[in-house]
């Protein structure tokens, strides 16, 4: 059963953090005013024509730093026109792998080795593409708050070529009818509690769990 969020904390209609809030009849144009916000704050060259990949995430082996941060020469190698921005906390070694890719591109790519939930937020509103290389993934709380931004996924396992080309692909749909009904289909999902609850209570009363009545809230 796949989780649900806290659609209060990331709702891009009522974020605080972001310097345009949306909803899905408007994120086209107001993630581009985002990625313009976040290039600025970020440092790097403003244009909202330049498709943005962020990674976003724990630095540890499970989520793949490693491998995002191989993959970048190589995406880098592929495509003329990208920005990635890369923010985390965590293992020292991966780290100073994020900050040697920033060292290697510093007009192209931003690395922020620090606990900052509000420039989270403003990522996932300006970023196009949302990069998770998680070796493993119980569920991935960040695909679903992607997709309540509005910023479509890439997933993929800890493969550096994989990423790299999976990264062009999606980087050439940015900007196209095609990635924009990826946006609205990524904002109409529910993403709440709702449903998973639901279904969690069900497998529940399925094992004749004792002290639970259906639909008692």
């Amino acid at each position: 059963i796949v989780n649900g969020m806290d659609v209060s904390e990331w709702d891009p209609s009522r974020d605080k953090y972001i310097a345009v809030k949306y909803d899905v009849s408007t994120a086209v144009e107001a993630k581009a005013l985002n990625k313009e916000a976040l290039q600025a704050e970020v440092g790097l060259p403003v244009d909202r024509n330049i498709p943005l990949v962020a990674f976003i995430g724990r630095l540890e082996e499970q989520k793949g730093p490693d491998v995002m941060a191989a993959a970048i020469p190589r995406l880098m190698e592929m495509v003329e026109d990208v920005q990635i921005v890369l923010l985390g906390t965590g293992k020292k070694k991966f780290e100073r792998m994020l900050m040697s890719a920033e060292e290697k591109f510093p007009g192209k790519v931003r690395a922020v080795v620090k606990f900052n939930a509000a420039l989270a937020h403003h990522i996932m509103a300006g970023a196009d593409v949302l990069a998770v290389t998680s070796r493993f993934e119980p569920c991935g709380l960040i695909q679903l708050q992607g997709m309540r931004y509005g910023t479509c996924n890439v997933v993929e396992p800890a493969d550096v070529k994989k990423v790299a080309t999976t990264l062009q692909r999606a980087i050439k749909v940015v900007g196209t009818p095609a990635y924009e009904e990826m946006v609205r289909n990524c904002m109409i999902q529910d993403l709440s509690w709702k449903g998973p609850a639901k279904n969690w209570e069900n497998v529940l009363l399925s094992l004749g769990v004792a002290g639970g009545e259906p639909g008692v809230e």
